[in-house]
C-alpha cells in the first residue's frame, strides 16, 4: 500500500508540473495581449465565411502559423512573416492547424487577393493549380443556364466549366472568399528600429 500511494502522489505531481507548464504559463504570458494597430475585427461577412471556413475543415491541410526564419523555410515560400499570439486577437476559437497538405494561409489576402481567382479555385482547384489535390467545392455554387440579376458568376478558365451554363457562387462561397481575403497580416508587429544617423567622417 505504501508504494501505491507513493505512486499516486508522483502521477499527481506530474500532473501538476504539466499543467502548470502547459496550461497556466501559456495563459499568464498571452492573457493580456492587445491587438495590432492594423488588425481590425471581422466583418460579420468574414465571420459566416470562417463559419464555412470552418465546417469544411479547411484547417485540416491548411495552416495559419508561419514559422520565424530559424524553424522553416516558410518566409522563402512567400508566406509572409513569422506570426505572433497577437495575430489571433479576433480568432476564437483559432484556426492554426496542424497540418501543411497545402500551403499556409495566414496572409493568402495577400497573396491572392483576386477574388475571382478564389471562387474559381473553390469551383476546380485544378483549373488554376495543376496537379493540386485538393477538394471542389461544387455544392457552394449553382450552374445554371443563363445569370440572373445579381448572380455573381464566376470566370473559369476555358474548358473548365459546364459547357452552354454559367456557374453561379451562393452567398457561402462568397462569405468563405470575404474570410480569405481578410487574412492579411502584412503590418508590422514590432516598433520600428531607430534610424542611426550618420555624422561626419573622423
Amino acid at each position: 500500500m505504501e508504494n501505491e500511494g507513493k505512486l499516486l502522489a508522483g502521477a499527481l505531481v506530474t500532473l501538476g508540473l504539466a499543467t502548470a507548464a502547459l496550461v497556466v504559463l501559456p495563459y499568464i504570458q498571452v492573457r493580456d495581449i492587445q491587438p495590432p494597430e492594423d488588425l481590425k475585427p471581422y466583418t460579420s461577412a468574414e465571420l459566416r465565411g470562417r463559419s464555412v471556413y470552418v465546417a469544411n475543415g479547411c484547417m485540416y491541410c491548411h495552416s495559419q502559423q508561419p514559422r520565424d526564419r530559424n524553424f522553416g523555410p516558410d518566409a522563402e515560400r512567400g508566406w509572409g512573416r513569422a506570426s505572433v499570439p497577437a495575430d489571433y486577437v479576433y480568432d476564437r476559437p483559432h484556426q492554426l492547424g496542424s497540418m501543411r497538405t497545402g500551403p499556409d494561409l495566414f496572409n493568402i489576402g495577400v497573396r491572392q487577393p483576386s477574388k475571382d481567382w478564389q471562387l474559381g479555385h473553390l469551383y476546380q482547384p485544378r483549373a488554376y493549380v495543376p496537379g493540386s489535390i485538393m477538394p471542389s467545392y461544387p455544392y457552394l455554387f449553382e450552374v445554371k443556364d443563363s445569370a440572373e440579376t445579381g448572380d455573381e458568376v464566376i470566370r473559369l478558365p476555358p474548358g473548365f466549366g459546364p459547357p452552354g451554363k454559367v456557374v453561379v457562387a451562393l452567398p457561402e462561397a462568397l462569405d468563405l472568399v470575404k474570410y480569405l481575403q481578410a487574412l492579411k497580416h502584412d503590418y508590422p508587429v514590432l516598433p520600428a528600429e531607430p534610424q542611426v544617423v550618420a555624422g561626419p567622417a573622423p
